[in-house]
Parts: C-alpha cells; sequence; structure tokens
C-alpha cells in the first residue's frame, strides 16, 4: 500500500508537471552560442562511493554518479519540468518575498549491491539479493537566504540491464581481485523510478555551523522519510555542507554562485560530523522487483548514518571524502547483515 501511494504521488506530479509544460514549451532550441554560455557557468562533478577502501566488498558495494550544473536548453526542456513543478510546490514555504530562481542539474549513475561473499555463484537466500540500478535524472534547486531546496528525479533500470556484472567483472580484473561469481541470481530487468525532496538549513556563521536536512523520497526503487545535521567548523565557509551521492545531495555550480557571490576568492576548507535517520517503507534492492517476483530480504524499517570527513575548496576545484558507518539494512531467517562501513569521494570543477 506504501509504494503504490508513493508511486501514486509521484506519477500524479509528473502528469501535472507534463501537462503544464505542454502549453509553454518553447518552439526551438537554443542556438549553439547559449548552449556554450551556458557550459561556461557550469560544474561538472564526480561522485565515488566504495566500501573496498574500507576493507570489504559486499552489501552496497559501490555508487558512481557524474554530473553537470548547466542550463542546457535540450534536455532541460525535456527533464526540468517534473521537478519544478515538485519544487514549486513543496519548497514554497518560507518569509521570502522574492521571486525564487531554479537552478538545473543532469547526471547519470550507477549503484551495484552484492551479498557478504561474491565468490559463491549459487543463489543465497538469507543474505542480501544482488542487485544493480542505473539511472540518468535531472535535479532543480533554488536557495533562499539560509535555506536550499532540492528536487531530483531518477529514471532508470534494475536488472541485468542495469550492467552491474560486467562493471563489477571488468573492474576487479583491472585491480586483481576475486571476480564475483553470482550476478546470474539477480532479478529479471524492469524499469524503475524515484523523486526525491531535500531541504537543508543553515545556522552559524562562516567558521562554525549547524546545517540540518529533511526530506521524502518515492517511487519504486525507494519509499522514505529522512532526518538529519551535521556541524562542520572550518574557514571561509559556503555552500550547505559536502556534496554527495545521494538524491538532492549535491549543491549545483549556479546555485552556489547566487548563494556566495565571492567564493572564487581563495579557498575554504572545513571538518564535519553528523547523522542521517531514514524511515523506509520501501527498498527495491532488498524488498525485490516491484513489477514482478524476484530475490528478497526483510529490510529495516529504520536505517541511520553517523558521517565525518573533510572538504576543501581552491578557486574552481572542490573536494571532499566522508566516512560512513551505516547500520543493518536488512533480516533474514539466519539474522541480520550487520552494518556497513565505507567511503564518499567528491571532486567537482567549475567551468569559467
Amino acid at each position: 500500500m506504501l509504494l503504490r501511494s508513493g508511486a501514486g504521488f509521484a506519477l500524479a506530479m509528473m502528469m501535472a508537471a507534463v501537462s503544464a509544460y505542454a502549453e509553454d514549451a518553447p518552439a526551438a532550441v537554443a542556438p549553439a552560442a547559449e548552449i556554450k554560455e551556458a557550459l561556461k557557468r557550469s560544474q561538472i562533478q564526480l561522485f565515488i562511493e566504495n566500501d573496498n577502501f574500507a576493507g570489504s566488498d559486499r552489501y552496497y558495494t559501490n555508487g558512481f554518479k557524474l554530473g553537470l550544473g548547466a542550463e542546457l536548453p535540450l534536455l532541460g526542456n525535456l527533464l526540468k519540468p517534473i521537478p519544478e513543478a515538485v519544487l514549486n510546490v513543496l519548497g514554497r514555504a518560507g518569509p521570502y518575498g522574492e521571486t525564487p530562481i531554479n537552478h538545473l542539474g543532469f547526471f547519470i549513475g550507477q549503484n551495484l549491491y552484492t551479498p557478504r561473499d561474491i565468490s559463491i555463484a549459487e543463489n543465497q537466500p538469507f543474505d542480501r539479493p544482488w542487485a544493480a540500478w542505473l539511472y540518468l535524472g535531472s535535479v532543480v534547486q533554488r536557495v533562499r537566504g539560509d535555506r536550499l531546496d532540492t528536487v531530483e528525479l531518477d529514471l532508470g533500470v534494475v536488472g541485468p540491464a542495469a550492467l552491474g556484472k560486467p562493471v563489477q567483472s571488468g573492474w576487479h580484473s583491472l585491480i586483481g581481485v576475486r571476480q564475483p561469481k553470482g550476478w546470474a541470481n539477480q532479478s529479471a530487468s524492469e524499469p524503475a523510478f524515484m523523486l526525491s525532496y531535500l531541504q537543508k538549513r543553515r545556522f552559524g556563521n562562516d567558521t562554525i555551523q549547524i546545517v540540518p536536512h529533511a526530506g521524502l523520497t518515492v517511487g519504486t526503487v525507494l519509499t522514505l522519510a529522512r532526518a538529519g545535521a551535521i556541524v562542520r567548523i572550518g574557514n571561509r565557509m559556503t555552500g550547505f555542507g559536502p556534496d554527495s551521492i545521494e538524491p538532492g545531495g549535491a549543491m549545483l555550480q549556479p546555485t552556489r554562485d547566487q548563494d556566495s557571490p565571492g567564493m572564487q576568492a581563495c579557498c575554504e576548507w572545513y571538518f564535519f560530523a553528523g547523522g542521517d535517520y531514514r524511515l523506509v517503507a520501501r527498498n527495491i534492492f532488498l524488498d525485490g522487483p516491484a513489477f514482478h517476483e524476484g530475490p528478497n530480504v526483510n529490510h529495516r524499517n529504520a536505517v541511520h548514518d553517523i558521517t565525518g570527513g573533510f572538504a576543501f575548496r581552491y578557486r574552481q576545484l572542490n573536494l571532499s571524502l566522508t566516512h560512513i558507518n551505516r547500520s543493518e539494512e536488512f533480516s533474514t531467517a539466519q539474522g541480520g547483515g550487520g552494518k556497513q562501513v565505507f567511503y564518499s569521494f567528491n571532486v567537482g570543477w567549475q567551468f569559467e
């Protein structure tokens, strides 16, 4: 019931956005000069999450996301209306009289999930299922004072079409470690989506801040509510904390420029620590596919992350490294899955 209601909400928002956009769609795509100018004001970001750096190779074993924050006309015409319509509804509240400016970004990503022992070819019904998620999407974001609102729409596929087997096998061959042998046990391919809203606030000054957040995700991939905060201490801090791979977790370069127009001067750095707590109604990587039968285990309804790390910016270059401790996400008839430790790395470059 929760899955159906969550997916229904997201689909209703999509239909409303498409209907509204159809009435006002521009007749032609902007010229190449406009695209070139948009790229000058953009930023490319790479996110990598991996548990091998923490000495393991299991559960959420790898995440990859490549994003571009830019007002590209063609992609914007196709992917901006849905998240922007949701942002205009959920991000409306607040004591701000000015007309908000929405900024746009695009990305491609992949997540991989495996059991504890990847060398077993047979099905492991009492461990985490093999799963992969390959997706494209768009994000629309606005900043007003000390508040940041972000809506992200992910559209993709799970199952063999998500390319989990060739990616993990190829990477393991490259670095010379054991090959994964159980990808044949993943569920069949099917389309999947999720729509996420995240709000961040900022309290403090440019040397010490508290940044709380709260959000909601609905869809066939994940349906959950979340809340948490970080504390950060540093020098000349801008933005709302380190960028992250999670839906809505990254600050787009045009948003950052609007929020901190003088950020190009010199540099900034800070240490941070915090937590994120989630109430989970659905997790496709544990509950199995939405449209047919597949491997599954019992997901934990409450999951939390404890994080800490360091972030640095020098002119156009942004870097951050985060250590993540994640609580147990699932249980089986033979016991739970145990907690997990992994690292998240982000690098971004601003074009001028």
